[in-house]
């Protein structure tokens, strides 16, 4: 996580603070905006994700022959504590930066689809193409609701779904595949 935190979310998170810094721009979503929707979208989508998340995992660990668990529930806990980090970090630069910043350049189908293939291409650099297929089931929902969800954009909700998601796909979601001896 040290490595992965050096050399991808600072990053991230530098470019997207730059942009922020500079040009304060509202399409990067670095508002609560309608708070109450994003809350209600980020607090239902989350647990649905999560769920859905773990499946696909399950569905694709049974067709490789391997997943990588947790060791324990420290373990889990400490990468559901790096997903939280994580989640928002992806989010500002896939969704804030690049679909928001396209989109109001120009067209906001064409932020959302270029914000979209890169968050799921992006995953290619490090996971098997069945792996990094399975992050659209989660890049195509937040990218609509990043799209169209009424009020400014925001990142709120679509950071909280993105905790979900990640957390069933790995870490707490694997941990708890094995836990239920599904695995």
């Amino acid at each position: 996580m040290v490595r992965d935190l050096g050399i991808r979310l600072v990053p991230f998170a530098a470019v997207c603070a730059l942009v922020e810094l500079v040009w304060r721009p509202s399409w990067m979503g670095l508002s609560a905006g309608r708070t109450g929707v994003q809350l209600a979208f980020g607090l239902l989508a989350a647990p649905v994700l999560f769920v859905c998340a773990t499946l696909v995992q399950l569905r694709l660990a049974r067709r490789r022959g391997a997943l990588s668990v947790p060791a324990g529930p420290a373990d889990a806990s400490l990468q559901a504590a790096y997903y939280a980090l994580n989640g928002p970090i992806e989010e500002a630069f896939f969704r804030g930066l690049v679909q928001g910043g396209l989109g109001a350049l120009t067209a906001q189908p064409i932020g959302f689809l270029v914000g979209t293939a890169a968050y799921v291409l992006y995953h290619r650099l490090g996971w098997s193409w069945p792996d990094t297929l399975a992050t659209a089931l989660l890049g195509v929902p937040v990218g609509l609701a990043f799209w169209l969800l009424p009020g400014p954009p925001s990142l709120l909700g679509v950071s909280i779904a993105h905790i979900g998601a990640t957390c069933g796909f790995l870490g707490p979601g694997p941990y708890l595949l094995r836990k239920l001896r599904l695995l």
